[in-house]
């Protein structure tokens, strides 16, 4: 099929290009609304108890959580005072009664708790209308130029707060992302392919992959709720894997090029035929292979990680498509003017990506490595492993104030009220329904009872069912808030009634329990299609496990890393952000689909050279030096240029994409050069044969059926 597809290019290149212009104008003409179309939240666990919780509430007495705290301050006049109490009072009658459901103010029940300790200060509790938690933004966004006072200062924090900084310092770090990656990655381009036209086909292939992806996810959003940090990952993705897929087929055109007479009439188009059936089939491989893996996030119910799926999928997809019908297009127009505009030599001008021969650096190191195997197996999986450590000892929790960065208005806001209210406190809200009010109340006090909780309070009533309140001292997010959901979920409910219990802390015990319960599907799926599309490109049994085994130990080792750091709050002032002592309980989960797709990307370029070789020799010990000769330059290359293109993520704002990006990173270099150039050469020297052995039968189907080089090179 790829054989077939890369002549039928090499005739009909202006048509490809010409269909492939339509499309993308299209797609910049349609994708460019997709912003408008996206959610800000998407971390509740659908079907949750929190979220049935919620659901009822809503149906039997409106919100009653509080959503937003605004807090009013003055330096000269205390909260007490008259004229501060009307002006309090002014905002709070101006607000739209459709958008909010409750306000409770210090005036209303004289609580101390809605009182600061210098009385300079009140703070008001506000529900917000909605069923979910984008209404609940949008009914924000209405009220919040009206919650700003006239000569109090105002500030406010809260769910949909946060999430609406969010999703500004996200749009923002994106802009910065491809402003710092963008002349850097050129930069680097010109350096590795020595040419200017040549360097500018990983920004046509990126480009191409952002603006694609971008119009397939608003398609998408008519369908199902999206994610607006969806974004991100398109970004992060098609700029990165446009990167290799560029650095892949351009380099494999410019050796077959070389091949080749210059006078040869059809040298661009032959070059054309062959870079597909070779670096085109790798591309086609390594696209399918990291939709895979990313397809694997569809199983959770929570909307944040299947969209990072949509995303992640169409910006690979898309870069894939582009990789293999545009690019090859341009190509073969260019000719051997893809050279054109080279650099002095002194600069890397006229250099080839990837050395032609099975002798040079990479092969000696190769072939170190292989007379000494069992040593750098068990050095390197022993230091790999080691990185993992601090893994172990993770602490899960989920999105707040602490996300931001520190000078976010909503995160500073947010510290004044623990500084000046007397200290975070945390609350759960519980619905008692079918229960008499004696039971209610005898189940009222086993909650008082719970170790840690400081009160339980009736908020609301309608007939049989009862909305009470419990309120602990502490951080929503930390493991005892945790504890103190799961013993009030653990009490009997009164009577015949039942209970339901909602809350920031009972939202993050479903989300993890919800992670938690899917996660080895998920790494079911995810294996299980590796092992067969890595069957059907070598043919081999034992390659796809070994394959799968390495990724492991390399993503344990960037899991390691970002617990010590993320965690465990080392590198705060240098890395710039707030240690929430625990991780997001989404975002590993995120960083497994991309780091295992990543990893399978390298990995198939590296296996496909060697097989080729292989397959030309039957030499194991040839194959492995000279596919990691031919391939270890321009491995090392792409990995500079997709970390230049991740690090830019890594410098957000916000906490948990600042993880991402540093953990991809992390086992990008980790996965591109310890694994690529020691662990291979390792295991691939101790299983000799071994690493070609499939049985009898199945080599023979392979033979037919599998994802092969096509035979012919014209």
């Amino acid at each position: 099929m790829i054989h077939r597809w890369g002549k039928a290019l090499a005739t009909h290149a202006r048509f490809v290009l010409l269909v492939g212009l339509l499309l993308t104008i299209a797609a910049v003409a349609y994708g460019g609304g997709a912003f408008a179309t996206l959610s800000d939240g998407g971390f509740v666990s659908a079907g949750s108890e929190s979220s049935r919780e919620v659901t009822a509430e809503n149906e039997l007495f409106g919100n009653k959580s509080t959503d937003v705290v605004a807090m009013y301050s003055s330096d000269k006049e205390e909260a007490t005072q008259p004229a501060f109490e009307a002006q309090v009072r002014e905002v709070m009658n101006n607000l739209p009664p459709h958008a909010v459901t409750a306000v409770t103010t210090y005036y209303d029940n004289r609580s101390p708790q809605l009182l600061s300790g210098d009385r300079h200060s009140t703070r008001v509790l506000i529900s917000l209308a909605g069923e979910d938690q984008d209404a609940r933004a949008a009914a924000y966004a209405e009220i919040k130029d009206k919650l700003r006072s006239v000569t109090l200062r105002t500030e406010v924090t809260g769910r949909p707060v946060v999430q609406e900084e969010v999703s500004e310092i996200v749009s923002k770090d994106l802009v910065r992302a491809e402003m710092i990656a963008s002349p850097i990655v050129l930069l680097l381009s010109l350096l590795i392919f020595g040419s200017l036209v040549a360097a500018l086909m990983p920004v046509l292939v990126g480009a191409l992959a952002v603006v694609g992806a971008l119009a397939t996810v608003r398609v998408l959003t008519m369908f199902t709720e999206v994610s607006v940090f969806s974004v991100n990952v398109i970004t992060m993705l098609g700029m990165g894997l446009a990167v290799d897929y560029a650095l892949f087929m351009v380099n494999r055109f410019r050796e077959e090029l070389a091949e080749l007479p210059r006078d040869h009439p059809d040298a661009a188009s032959i070059a054309v035929s062959r870079t597909m059936d070779t670096a085109g089939r790798t591309v086609l491989l390594s696209g399918l292979t990291v939709a895979a893996a990313l397809s694997s996030l569809l199983i959770f119910s929570e909307p944040f990680l299947r969209s990072m799926a949509y995303g992640g999928i169409a910006a690979v997809v898309v870069v894939m498509v582009s990789a293999l019908t545009v690019l090859p297009a341009v190509l073969r127009l260019l000719g051997r003017r893809v050279d054109a505009g080279r650099m002095p030599r002194r600069f890397g001008g006229g250099r080839a990506v990837a050395g032609a021969s099975g002798d040079g650096v990479w092969a000696t190191l190769a072939r170190s490595v292989m007379r000494r195997p069992v040593s750098y197996l068990v050095v390197t999986v022993v230091g790999l492993l080691a990185l993992g450590l601090p893994f172990l000892g993770v602490q899960w929790g989920s999105v707040d104030h602490r996300m931001l960065p520190e000078d976010a208005p909503a995160h500073v806001a947010a510290d004044k009220l623990s500084t000046e209210f007397g200290g975070e406190t945390a609350t759960a809200n519980l619905l008692v329904r079918n229960a008499a009010a004696g039971e209610t109340h005898e189940y009222a006090t086993a909650v008082d009872k719970v170790d840690g909780v400081a009160s339980v309070q009736p908020v609301a009533q309608n007939g049989d069912a009862t909305l009470l309140r419990a309120t602990w001292d502490g951080n929503s997010q930390t493991h005892r808030s945790q504890e103190i959901v799961r013993e009030i979920r653990g009490i009997d409910p009164p009577g015949d009634g039942t209970v339901l219990v909602s809350g920031q802390s009972a939202e993050t015990v479903d989300l993890i329990d919800s992670v938690g319960a899917r996660l080895p599907w998920m790494a079911l799926i995810m294996v299980a299609v590796m092992l067969v599309l890595l069957f059907l490109a070598f043919g081999s049994f034992v390659l796809p496990i070994k394959a799968v085994l390495m990724n492991a130990v390399s993503i344990s080792a960037a899991f390691g890393a970002v617990t010590w750091i993320f965690a465990d709050g080392h590198l705060e002032n240098l890395l710039g952000f707030e240690s929430t002592g625990y991780l997001d309980a989404t975002q590993p989960i995120v960083m497994l689909a991309v780091l295992f797709g990543l990893s399978m990307d390298y990995e198939v370029f590296l296996l496909s050279r060697m097989r080729e070789e292989w397959d030309r020799t039957g030499d194991n010990t040839r194959a492995v030096a000279t596919g990691l000769q031919k391939t270890g330059r321009i491995i090392t290359s792409a990995a500079l240029l997709l970390a230049v293109v991740i690090g830019a993520f890594a410098t957000s704002g916000v906490v948990f994409m600042k993880m991402v990006g540093i953990g991809i990173l992390v086992a990008l270099l980790v996965d591109a050069t310890i694994v690529r150039a020691l662990l291979v050469p390792a295991t691939m020297k101790l299983l000799g044969k071994a690493n070609w052995w499939a049985p009898g039968p199945v080599r023979k189907w392979w033979g037919t059926h599998g994802i092969q080089e096509s035979p012919g090179r014209g």
